[in-house]
């Protein structure tokens, strides 16, 4: 099957809806006409009388629609947005717990606020976990109209704001923030409530009594940081594969300082520059698909050779260890595409979203490995205070839903993992996107020159191009290639960070052409020009496959929405290193030995890139099914009967 075919696939799959969600669809939609004509009481009325009968009847399915229909209504008056059938269906699916895949452009921000606004019934409050701290401001500002017409309270947290401030914005009916922000201040909640806890043992140790601590005055609890969360009650995810697939495997870590920092920073330092003397094959040998780094016996000599005073009291094996970091960071890491440096500090690049990774860092003194290799200030190594993955952060939800608009790909993992089924939401209105032929070349080069070519084709008849990298600096390849043929064009990637949504947003104008990285501009709508319909919409171009086939649904799907006509081209590069990571080295060489004897014939070996993929996709899973089960042992090793769970996943 080709790459064309596939995709042809991918958009035309069924919609699976429950015959019981299209029941409740029109039970909403009965009571929403009601309301709207007969009733005499208010949205915040009827939703306050909603609220109290929940308390009464709390497993009464009836009174779930009868608050989406309040919620459909108050979007009518606040808004002047009457939501379509399949964001009300969305919005019940979401309601279920389960995960929708919903099109690009179908409205999952309305879908989001009218779910929250359900699920906020309950009154023990609702997050709704977004890709980035815009796109949490800009949502809660945009729905605060919607909510306050239904007497809700709706906060944002950014991570510029200060603790002291976040837990007012958790005690809101609705909180929108990032998973990083949400998982973070469970940890400082949960380190809070163990300092406090161990206060009042020691506390009540020295006074020889267990009476309560809490009732006399100047005890130590009191120093102790407050909880800022009401709990992990209610989760509303956008983007849910890339949280808790693509992501799912990151570690959140709040560290401490190590006593010995100063001679860890001193050894980075001194790496660093002992790896750019070492010779591969004499000093050290390299295995990049294992990514690991071994010195010889000459490589370990010439490291005791070259030991100096700040670093003399590690033992060897430290020296070697940090010596073989060092190589395998110069090897392996490529400034501007795993990382930026911005502000004199390292900046980990998001390698699923192309988006930078805030306040993120390596771990195992990777981190400072590059720092030093950069020459920007090395921050000192902490050890783990408190660690947890997301994976496990959101599986501690007593309810969770999400939405995104490739989740029937991930459809295995959701259930696998978080026992979630998943529903695909059909689109407004039929669907236009036209799926180009994939186009093969032997080299990055001579793909780059092909897509030059589409590119300056298509904006002489004034279409508008979306080209998706997966890089910063295959963006800068690119954009290089189209200064010197003198196209004009927008590059958006991470160092653009702020101007992402509107540069994006601007992307469907006549004769635009924007370069992006990977999915940035996730979440902002790209709304065609005048005119531009006319001459076939949006163009998207992907220049190459990702390692998940469901990144490539997101780029391509960012055309041809809400029944706009759209088109989107893949193109490839046998030196891709997708097949070096998919392949065998033999299948490899075998492909670029035939195009080189059969140059310009090369579209027929599509087919081994989803090959490529897949393998990939495989190894991914496997890594997250690993994570599982190793999340499931070490919960069995630590917890006790009678211990909160989650106060006892923080590992110190």
């Amino acid at each position: 099957m080709s790459i064309a075919e596939r995709l042809q696939q991918w958009f035309g799959r069924g919609t699976g809806i429950p015959h019981s969600l299209r029941r409740e669809l029109q039970v909403v939609r009965r009571l929403q006409s009601q309301l709207a004509t007969t009733s005499s009481r208010t949205p915040v009325e009827e939703f306050r009388s909603l609220r109290y009968q929940l308390r009464v009847r709390p497993q009464d399915p009836s009174l779930h629609c009868a608050g989406l229909a309040t919620a459909c209504w108050a979007s009518e008056l606040a808004l002047g947005l009457r939501p379509h059938d399949v964001q009300v269906l969305a919005a019940l699916a979401l309601r279920r717990g389960v995960m929708i895949e919903m099109a690009t452009g179908e409205g999952k921000t309305v879908v989001a606020a009218l779910a929250a606004a359900v699920s906020s019934l309950a009154g023990e409050g609702v997050h709704v976990a977004t890709a980035n701290d815009y796109l949490a401001t800009r949502d809660a500002h945009w729905g605060s109209p919607f909510y306050q017409t239904l007497g809700l309270r709706v906060a944002s947290i950014a991570q510029s704001l200060p603790r002291s401030r976040r837990g007012e914005a958790y005690r809101a009916d609705i909180t929108y923030s990032t998973a990083r922000e949400l998982a973070f201040d469970f940890l400082r909640d949960r380190l809070a409530l163990r300092a406090r806890r161990e206060a009042q043992l020691l506390f009540a140790g020295q006074s020889g009594s267990a009476s309560d601590p809490a009732s006399r005055p100047g005890r130590p609890a009191e120093a102790a940081e407050e909880p800022v969360q009401r709990g992990l009650r209610r989760a509303l995810l956008d983007e849910a594969d890339s949280l808790l697939l693509d992501e799912a495997r990151v570690p959140l870590i709040i560290s401490g300082q190590v006593a010995d920092a100063a001679q860890r920073v001193a050894l980075a330092r001194w790496a660093a520059n002992l790896a750019r003397e070492l010779r591969e094959t004499a000093d050290f040998e390299h295995d990049p698909r294992e990514h690991r780094v071994e010195l010889t016996d000459a490589g370990r000599q010439r490291v005791r050779r070259a030991v100096t005073p700040e670093i003399e009291r590690l033992t060897n094996p430290e020296l070697e260890a940090g010596v073989e970091l060092a190589v395998r960071v110069e090897r392996e890491l490529i400034r501007d595409r795993h990382y930026v440096i911005r502000q004199q500090k390292i900046v980990i690049v998001d390698e699923f979203t192309g988006r930078l990774a805030e306040g993120r860092q390596w771990r195992g003194g990777q981190h400072q490995a590059v720092e030093a290799r950069e020459g920007v200030p090395v921050t000192p190594p902490g050890e783990t205070t408190a660690r947890i993955t997301v994976q496990e952060f959101f599986a501690g939800y007593e309810q969770l839903a999400g939405m995104t608009g490739t989740a029937l790909d991930g459809a295995r993992e959701f259930r696998t993992f978080y026992q979630r089924p998943v529903i695909v939401i059909p689109t407004h209105r039929p669907c236009r996107r036209e799926i180009w032929p994939t186009r093969v070349l032997a080299t990055t080069a001579q793909k780059f020159a092909a897509i030059c070519a589409e590119v300056a084709d298509l904006r002489d008849r004034g279409r508008p191009v979306l080209v998706g990298t997966r890089s910063i600096d295959r963006s800068e390849e690119l954009s290089q290639v189209l200064r010197e043929a003198g196209i004009p064009h927008e590059v958006l990637h991470a160092r653009r960070l702020a101007a992402e949504a509107e540069l994006v947003a601007q992307a469907g104008q006549r004769g635009r052409i924007t370069i992006a990285t990977n999915m940035a501009g996730r979440g902002t709508d790209i709304l065609l020009g005048a005119g531009v319909a006319d001459l076939g919409g949006l163009h998207v171009i992907g220049t190459e496959l990702h390692d998940s086939a469901r990144v490539d649904r997101q780029l391509f799907g960012r055309c041809a929405r809400q029944g706009d006509p759209g088109s989107v081209r893949q193109f490839l590069a046998l030196d891709d290193d997708l097949l070096d990571r998919g392949l065998s080295a033999a299948q490899c060489r075998t492909l670029r030995e035939g195009a080189a004897s059969k140059p310009g014939d090369c579209d027929a070996l599509a087919p081994w890139f989803l090959r490529a993929q897949r393998a990939v996709e495989r190894q991914q899973f496997e890594e997250r099914r690993w994570l599982v089960r190793q999340t499931k042992r070490r919960r069995a090793q630590i917890i006790p009967a009678g211990f909160d769970p989650y106060l006892d996943l923080l590992e110190s």
